[in-house]
């Protein structure tokens, strides 16, 4: 059983973060290509659900 990610991870006193751009496109994502979302966790781990 896994515990579900927080929506927000604040960033404490470190350099702000550049936005991720999240790439649509219509081909679509295998289970083990890495998420569009850009998290760098597998789709299937990510937003595969």
């Amino acid at each position: 059983i896994s515990r579900p990610q927080p929506a927000l991870i604040l960033n404490r006193g470190e350099e702000p973060l550049a936005p991720q751009t999240v790439q649509h496109s219509d081909d679509k994502v295998g289970r083990n290509d890495p998420c569009p979302c850009g998290s760098g966790k597998k789709y299937k781990k990510c937003h595969g659900v």
